[in-house]
């Protein structure tokens, strides 16, 4: 059977590629410890040598649109394109394909069918920054398959927080009893507080550092209980009009597992978002 070798969520800021290749005048001052801090990130995916990485993400309105909105969609192609013209424009992200890993695709689809999840799946999936920004953090090289999930953050009726929570308990049985012998890392990229075209937007930090610091700790201590018990889909508006990407945040808690406390945990406060990295080894598997 598959291995599980690293289970990892972070943010994923579409501006980490521009800042950390900036140089000269061109380069702002928080660069130098972005990037620093992402590198010992990384560290925590390389030395668990991963064979496949199955990627979770939100599709922010680029394929994906109001006439066709799956909840939970699998890649199943053999490549992907990325990114989106919009994404190079603005964030000077570049383009890229990522090879597939098919089987793996097509086992989650059809076992995660029969564990009571109606997924959806798509064999020409393009994906967007939300997937190839963990790429240029995590494997630059980009040079490992992927798998592809994709959840609705964005447009409701959207999923309740406890759907997440059991996806992602769901991914990891169906990793673990894939019969192959790759060393899988799964890995999964949300928000903290987060507010996009309002008021909030462009503040010294998130727009809500109490929901940031909360999120932190129930991530860091595996607290799925506590977080559930206080995130739903009407708090997640309170802390900022794009908040609701917090839920593929508790998705890679219910990978990790309940009160499964983070290996690796770090963050960094930017002048209008807090940026989030986390990494758990099951088994204590690349701990040493």
């Amino acid at each position: 059977m598959a291995e599980i070798v690293a289970v990892i969520a972070s943010t994923h800021h579409p501006f980490y590629y521009r800042a950390s290749t900036a140089t000269g005048e061109d380069r702002p001052p928080f660069a130098d410890e972005w990037a620093r801090k992402v590198a010992a990130f990384r560290e925590t995916l390389t030395r668990a040598r991963p064979d496949v990485l199955v990627m979770v993400g939100s599709d922010h309105f680029h394929q994906l649109w109001l006439d066709n909105m799956p909840q939970f969609l699998i890649g199943k192609a053999p490549y992907y394109d990325a990114n989106f013209y919009n994404e190079e424009r603005e964030f000077g992200l570049p383009r890229m394909v990522c090879r597939g890993q098919e089987d793996l695709s097509a086992y989650i689809l059809r076992e995660g069918l029969d564990a009571g999840f109606d997924l959806a799946f798509s064999n020409e999936l393009r994906i967007d920054h939300s997937i190839t920004c963990p790429i240029i953090t995590l494997r630059p090289q980009n040079d490992l398959p992927i798998v592809p999930v994709y959840t609705n953050i964005f447009a409701p009726p959207l999923p309740r927080p406890k759907r997440f929570v059991q996806l992602g308990r769901t991914i990891r049985e169906l990793v673990e009893s894939w019969p192959s012998r790759q060393r899988v890392a799964i890995i999964g990229t949300g928000h903290l507080s987060l507010e996009l075209g309002g008021p909030r937007q462009f503040g010294p930090h998130g727009p809500d550092p109490e929901f940031d610091r909360r999120a932190v700790e129930w991530i860091s201590s595996g607290d799925i209980e506590g977080c559930l018990a206080e995130v739903t889909l009407d708090s997640l508006h309170l802390p900022g009009n794009a908040t609701h990407g917090f839920m593929d945040f508790m998705l890679m808690m219910g990978v990790a597992g309940d009160g499964r406390k983070a290996d690796y945990v770090d963050t960094y406060d930017l002048f209008h978002t807090m940026e989030a990295y986390f990494t758990w080894y099951p088994d204590g598997g690349a701990r040493s």
